[in-house]
């Protein structure tokens, strides 16, 4: 039976490296996409993240490039590949570098907290293929290390992220530098508004390829949401962890600062953590990454700054520590597990302050995800009496009881006089300084 590789006119060379690293059939962005771009034609793909997006771009563009046979001249860019963040700039650099091994063809990599000098001095002899963040590509272009005039290839990945980013001035610059006569793939998870002026301006009368409806997640993610009180998330996060502590865990929260104390708090409570956000060098990022895809470090606490562009097929679980403001991104975020046609799952935890986020987050995946325990903050209003709780605060409001517990899924179940105050959510777990006053995961919350 032939290869559906080659069947795509994937030259032999490609056809072997993707043997390889184990690679026999297309994914279904790639069955679409391939052979569009293989023909010449602009592509607009959408598609969830994990989905083989890297591939459905990367195998015509290599394809396309191993044809022109000859090298390319000082400080030129034939082929350029713009992400949004760092980690998946080197993630597709890491897979295009694979399947140029044994060619001549050059893939060089620029993004921001690297030296600017050394990625110039790579770029004066000339590069076959470029990825690169936009801002430090525009810290290159200002140096004039590079010229874009002969890019006849122009790919965005997660174009989407780079709107959100605040990349769109950027990205009219650099599309104006770009040769005109090119071909351009642009591939994103979402499909917001401002995206189709992206596509209007980049583009040139392009095949859209959409292999799953945005904001749809992998089939293989069980979703579920705790109800938990700000003050009780890193008990109930250190009760989960403990389920399962040979198993990576990717933690998401929305602050640097809070993503940095929650990593110190699990590695006071005996795991292997580390983070990675924005205020961490490009060094220690890397690190950190290579740390926990070996295994070394467990549970891994980021900001959105890894969302995207972190394909470690063993990240078994992900968890929504604090949901996020943009209701797209949480898809982003849980399609960190479940890669490579595993299984996985996501949980999140929703505090009262929450609830808005929730919703549109539901309104966005067009489901409801399943209750896991306590109950939603806006049935908190009405009048209830708690089976077996004791845990009515002073002003007759049920306490906020540890979801995940003993009293798992009743939000009385707190002990005594845990709801702390008039109706105010309270119960964080003992271990975690719980007891009478005011508890070290409410202080950290």
């Amino acid at each position: 039976m032939e290869n559906q590789f080659e069947m795509m006119g994937l030259p032999k060379h490609l056809i072997t490296a993707l043997s390889k690293q184990g690679i026999t059939e297309p994914t279904p962005i790639q069955t679409h996409a391939i052979p569009l771009a293989m023909e010449g034609r602009d592509v607009m793909g959408l598609a969830q993240t994990g989905t083989g997006k890297t591939m459905a771009f990367g195998l015509p563009l290599v394809a396309q490039l191993m044809e022109i046979g000859r090298k390319p001249a000082e400080k030129m860019v034939r082929g350029l590949v713009l992400a949004p963040t760092r980690e998946l700039a080197k993630q597709i650099s890491d897979s295009l570098i694979e399947l140029v091994r044994g060619t001549p063809m050059r893939v060089n990599l620029v993004v921001g907290g690297q030296s600017l000098n050394a990625q110039a001095t790579k770029l004066a002899r000339g590069t076959d293929i470029l990825v690169a963040t936009p801002g430090r590509l525009l810290d290159l272009l200002e140096r004039r290390a590079l010229r874009l005039d002969g890019t006849t290839f122009l790919v965005l990945d997660e174009a989407d992220q780079m709107l959100d980013l605040g990349f769109i001035h950027a990205l009219r610059k650099i599309s104006g530098m770009v040769a005109k006569e090119r071909q351009t793939m642009l591939f994103s998870a979402t499909m917001p508004k401002q995206m189709e002026e992206i596509a209007g301006a980049f583009l040139n009368n392009p095949r859209r390829v959409q292999v799953n409806p945005p904001g749809k997640a992998a089939d293989k993610i069980e979703q579920e949401v705790h109800f938990v009180a700000k003050a009780a998330k890193t008990g109930l996060l250190i009760e989960l962890l403990d389920k399962h502590r040979d198993e990576l865990a990717l933690v998401f929260g929305r602050t640097k600062h809070g993503c940095e104390k929650l990593m110190k708090q699990l590695d006071k409570a005996g795991y292997a953590a580390a983070s990675i956000h924005g205020n961490k060098s490009q060094g220690q990022r890397q690190r950190a990454l290579e740390a926990f895809r070996r295994g070394e470090t467990r549970v891994l606490v980021a900001t959105d700054v890894a969302a995207r562009g972190l394909d470690i097929p063993d990240v078994k679980h992900v968890y929504n520590y604090e949901l996020p403001n943009v209701a797209e991104n949480y898809v982003h975020r849980i399609g960190r597990t479940a890669r490579a046609g595993r299984d996985g799952c996501a949980i999140a935890f929703c505090a009262p302050d929450e609830m808005g986020e929730l919703r549109d987050i539901e309104k966005v995946m067009k489901i409801k995800i399943p209750v896991a325990s306590g109950r939603p903050w806006e049935a908190m209003d009405a009048p209830a009496t708690p089976k077996g709780g004791r845990g009515r605060g002073r002003g007759g409001k049920p306490g906020g009881g540890r979801p995940g517990g003993s009293n798992a899924g009743r939000p009385g179940g707190g002990a005594g006089r845990s709801g702390g105050g008039a109706g105010k959510p309270g119960g964080a777990r003992r271990r975690s300084g719980g007891g009478g006053g005011r508890s070290k995961a409410q202080a950290s919350a």
